[in-house]
């Protein structure tokens, strides 16, 4: 399945999420955003849908723009994310003082060596932090994007890029 297929798959209801993906997953629809970093994000917020319709459309028109270990890197965001976003915005809720004393707990590994360039592993986690809500990762994540370059232009792309796709999978739901 391609994005295309996905497009044609979706309700009426969803016209203008076709259309924000006929336009959001180019050079001129994510400003900021190298080709490789736009198809990498975009997959890291399919990965977290948990939609096998939109992971496949978007895997299948990434794959000519990024490698397998971009892939791979897409697959640790998401799933990474799904574990911090749950216990940072949990920890950021709560505002108890001896709790967020107590050490994490939780392996992390691969979020210090992903095997990609470290800037845009932490833009694919700052996506996926906002399709999950985490108020503490996303603060955190914009600000190792930007010492990494990133402009916030490339930022507000990726939270673009990860709203779409996140309504994507919604639409193919309904």
């Amino acid at each position: 399945m391609s994005i295309e297929n996905l497009k044609t798959s979706l309700p009426e209801s969803a016209k203008d999420i076709k259309i924000n993906l006929n336009t959001l997953l180019t050079e001129e629809g994510a400003p900021g955003l190298t080709p490789l970093q736009t198809w990498t994000t975009a997959l890291a917020c399919a990965y977290a849908t948990k939609s096998p319709t939109v992971i496949a459309a978007i895997y299948a028109d990434a794959a000519s723009y990024i490698s397998e270990s971009d892939t791979r890197a897409a697959q640790i965001a998401a799933t990474m994310m799904a574990m911090n976003n749950v216990y940072y915005r949990a920890m950021h809720l709560i505002e108890d003082p001896a709790l967020k004393s107590l050490p994490v707990g939780l392996r992390m590994q691969t979020i210090g060596n992903p095997g990609v360039d470290k800037g845009d592993f932490e833009l694919y986690c700052l996506a996926v932090s906002a399709i999950n809500g985490c108020g503490a990762c996303l603060v955190s994540h914009t600000q190792q994007v930007l010492k990494h370059g990133v402009s916030h232009q490339g930022i507000q792309s990726s939270l673009r890029i990860a709203s779409v796709v996140t309504a994507a999978a919604q639409a193919a739901l309904i």
